[in-house]
């Protein structure tokens, strides 16, 4: 019968706490670039230049079509064949951003969507800026319904950060896994893994309920 070692556990715990941090600037780098990119590639799908429209459209899809450790891979192995080396951590923050920015954008498009027709109209009748449109009209009303969506993905990148291991980034399972060679040992540190990623994600997604209340509460949106 397989004994659990407190022994163990304590001794990994100060490699544990690094790699949870690495793994929380990995998850919080990749989100926001992600929310930044998101934000580019649903206006410039929505351009009246049909060339740029289609092309972002298609690159969209295109990453939202293959998988995040594919696209990993790519940037990190492919990149320095044109000329773009990179670090694994720039890397990892690039792939994660622009595959979840890709997600973010349909994100952002439902809520710019939501928006009524006629405040477009108004906005273009007395010559509003469309940066101004899009700023002071459309995102105060289109980001309050995104913010479940943009929560859950925040979420999901918590997740899909492990994949980075595969590039080498010394995040959690990177770290257990390393441990696990070490020791002879996986029970422990894959547990611990596990109770880690539990312990960020439910706080994450309280919060984000919390967050998406007070915006919708400051902007009049509920009583």
């Amino acid at each position: 019968m397989i004994e659990w070692q407190w022994e163990l556990v304590w001794e990994l715990a100060p490699r544990f706490v690094d790699a949870t941090g690495k793994t929380l600037m990995a998850a919080g780098g990749g989100y926001g670039i992600a929310v930044i990119l998101g934000l580019i590639f649903v206006v410039a799908q929505r351009t009246p230049i049909r060339v740029l429209t289609f092309t972002m459209r298609e690159f969209v899809e295109l990453v939202r079509s293959t998988p995040l450790l594919l696209q990993i891979f790519f940037v990190y192995y492919v990149g320095p064949q044109f000329g773009l080396i990179l670090s694994p951590w720039t890397a990892g923050l690039i792939a994660i951003g622009v595959h979840y920015g890709a997600y973010l954008s349909e994100v952002y498009r439902g809520g710019i969507e939501s928006v009524s027709k006629g405040q477009w109209e108004a906005a273009k009748a007395i010559n509003l800026p469309i940066v101004r449109t899009y700023r002071r009209i459309v995102l105060p009303q289109a980001l309050p319904p995104a913010i479940a969506g943009m929560g859950n993905y925040l979420v999901g990148i918590f997740k899909d950060t492990p994949m980075l291991s595969v590039i080498g980034v010394a995040e959690l399972m990177h770290t257990a896994t390393t441990i696990g060679a070490e020791s002879y040992r996986y029970l422990e540190p894959y547990t611990m893994v596990g109770a880690i990623f539990l312990a960020l994600s439910l706080p994450a997604a309280f919060f984000i309920n919390v967050f998406e209340k007070w915006v919708r509460r400051t902007l009049g949106m509920v009583k």
